[in-house]
């Protein structure tokens, strides 16, 4: 459609047609929200030839950075540091490492479990009222660490 401008104003003069506006962004939606799904779908395609090994290391892994962080292992310590939260992920990896070492093989429990022991090394140096040796976090399932 042309648009026509007044001479006066030079302001266009097609008149605004507000449904087709909302017609063309109803279809943009709707294309958004396709291709979200296709995108969610072919994740979910894509876990299921995932092997169970990599899950359960790459969950591990994942504890592990959070917990590191929130010990202070990070860019700013300062601002990061949240020993409550550090202690909640360390007690959780503990226990994913020690139900999942059987199934995992021992090369990759072993460096998973020297993680796990350095940040519950550091959590025990970040902590101002240290727990009681086999008390701090994870101990439970990995034995006291000193």
């Amino acid at each position: 459609m042309l648009a026509h401008f007044s001479r006066k104003s030079n302001v266009d003069s097609t008149p605004y047609d507000q449904a087709a506006d909302i017609d063309a962004q109803a279809r943009a939606n709707q294309e958004r929200w396709e291709r979200q799904e296709e995108a969610a779908n072919a994740a979910s395609r894509d876990i299921a030839d995932v092997p169970a090994v990599e899950v359960i290391t790459t969950t591990a892994v994942h504890l592990l950075s959070a917990a590191a962080v929130k010990v202070g292992l990070a860019d700013d310590p300062e601002t990061q540091t949240d020993l409550d939260e550090a202690r909640k992920l360390i007690n959780a990896l503990a226990g994913l490492i020690t139900a999942g070492a059987p199934e995992i093989s021992d090369m990759h429990a072993r460096s998973l479990r020297d993680g796990l022991r350095s940040v519950q090394l550091a959590f025990r140096e970040a902590s101002v009222i240290p727990d009681p040796i086999g008390k701090g976090p994870g101990e439970k399932w990995t034995g006291p660490v000193t």
